[in-house]
């Protein structure tokens, strides 16, 4: 049996609206800095002249790191101390933002390296803080702290496109993070003085999973090379069929690792736990329609005309809704009596929003309209389905692996997100390439604009995958009266 989280940390200690807000700025340098591309992409690719495979990565490859990271450093967190984590990851935030800030011209290297840093950034800061929130908050007070971290985190995601484009107007899109260095310096000022916080005493004495770590990173990396660069190296060339059997083979290599290590990099007991798994399950596909924002933004300047700040203002209404109703979804899990409704509700409205957005061939200021309502819809669900989700995970472990599985949590969002991107983006991209996937592009045909039809496409992939994290959450979270599970410790 793992021991008690309480043995690790000041019992008396209780959190505070400081240690809150120092969180969440945390928390906002991943989503409000790293994610702002999603809207200043077509600007940074202009000016660093970089094609556009190469700029699909940049946008994807922070989270695919973060997602492959994550695991490890919240079981560092969790040997080393969870404030430390956070303050190592606040410092890799400013170093890889200098390194974004600084790109020359005519190179994609300074942009990608700093990608990459800003990905094992959010690995540090996501796991860390959660764990954090677990620690010195109980009951209601949990709900209303891990509220305020989703504000910070998909809070982050909708503000993250509306600042990049009136910065990129105002200043150009490089202050964006200069900015972000000013954030993470803030955050770690009000986290100052918070008092240390570990897991199970025992998880140091642990060898580490190398094998499974590499094998799942190689596995991404291929997998993002493919679906970022297959459509312009050509689905068949040499270089994609190697890449994809890189991917497959070093998947099974993981899966296999996991299965038989002692102490695995993703320990699959805690997915015994339905409630869990269903929760971790539907993050990874809700953090996926990022991929329906990428498009929407993309669409809206190239095939009508808007320009970064025009496109980012369309997505006030996603941000407004998401920090509204991050704390109905919180409202509703305790009159309910659990995270089952909230979440499926969650998922209808998010889906009936990236639904609106399809409507791709109509006139500029049709499509405006239905960007602005599809996005409202889509914040709102988004919102109201992030705290009983995140609750719902963490309530069903053990407060000593509050770490562990907060990482493996987190790497379902960055994952989903380096999923959705990179698959959204393929899609578009394949679909308005010359000469990609023209049996497919051939049923638009005698359309005015095949950007439309692609970006048709693309989103209605994304509504797919919201329909399918509801089903996991129909199958995996009980009823209330049902619920019967205990925490998980996935404990040696």
């Amino acid at each position: 049996m793992a021991m008690p989280d309480t043995m690790f940390q000041p019992a008396a200690y209780e959190g505070h609206d400081r240690l809150i807000a120092g969180i969440v700025l945390a928390v906002v340098t991943f989503w409000l800095f790293a994610q702002t591309t999603l809207n200043v992409l077509p600007v940074m690719r202009t000016e660093l002249r970089i094609d556009n495979g190469i700029g699909d990565i940049a946008v994807s490859i922070t989270a695919l790191f973060s997602g492959v990271f994550i695991v490890i450093a919240g079981g560092l967190a969790d040997r080393f101390g969870r404030v430390r984590m956070t303050y190592a990851g606040l410092a890799l935030s400013v170093i890889g933002s200098v390194l974004i800030a600084a790109s020359p011209c005519g190179t994609a290297i300074f942009l990608i390296a700093g990608r990459i840093i800003q990905g094992i950034s959010a690995a540090c800061i996501m796991p860390a803080t959660l764990a954090l929130m677990k620690a010195y908050y109980t009951g209601a007070a949990r709900q209303r702290a891990l509220s305020f971290w989703s504000i910070g985190s998909w809070g982050g995601s909708g503000l993250c496109a509306l600042l990049g484009g009136l910065v990129d107007a105002t200043m150009g899109w490089r202050s964006i993070f200069w900015m972000s260095i000013i954030v993470a310096t803030a955050s770690a000022m009000l986290i100052r003085g918070t008092p240390e916080s570990r897991g199970d005493a025992r998880v140091a004495t642990q060898s580490f999973d190398w094998t499974g770590l590499i094998a799942l990173l190689i596995a991404m990396v291929a997998f993002n090379v493919v679906v970022g660069q297959g459509a312009t190296l050509g689905w068949s060339s040499p270089v994609v069929l190697a890449l994809a059997v890189a991917f497959a083979g070093a998947l099974g290599v993981f899966i296999y690792a996991e299965r038989r290590c002692a102490h695995p990099f993703v320990d699959f007991r805690f997915f015994e736990n339905s409630i869990y798994l269903a929760a971790t399950l539907s993050n990874f596909l809700l953090n996926g329609v990022a991929g329906a924002l990428l498009v929407v933004l993309i669409l809206v300047q190239e095939a009508y005309g808007l320009s970064s700040l025009q496109s980012g203002l369309l997505t006030t209404g996603y941000l407004l809704a998401i920090l509204v109703a991050i704390r109905v979804g919180e409202k509703m899990q305790q009159r309910c009596g659990g995270p089952r409704r909230p979440m499926l509700l969650g998922c209808a409205m998010t889906a009936a929003g990236i639904a609106l957005t399809t409507f791709t061939y109509v006139t500029a200021t049709g499509y405006v309209m239905i960007a602005v309502m599809g996005f409202t819809l889509l914040g709102t669900g988004l919102g109201i389905y992030a705290t009983p989700s995140t609750d719902a995970a963490l309530s069903s472990v053990a407060d000593a692996r509050a770490g562990a599985a907060s990482g493996i949590y987190k790497m379902a969002s960055s994952l989903g997100t380096a999923f959705g991107i990179a698959i959204s983006a393929a899609i578009f991209t394949a679909l308005t390439a010359p000469g990609g996937l023209s049996p497919v592009r051939a049923v638009a045909a005698g359309q005015p604009d095949q950007l439309r039809f692609a970006a048709a496409v693309a989103l209605w992939f994304n509504v797919a995958m919201v329909l399918l994290a509801a089903l996991a959450i129909r199958i995996g979270v009980p009823k209330p009266h049902d619920i019967m599970e205990g925490p998980v410790t996935a404990s040696p």
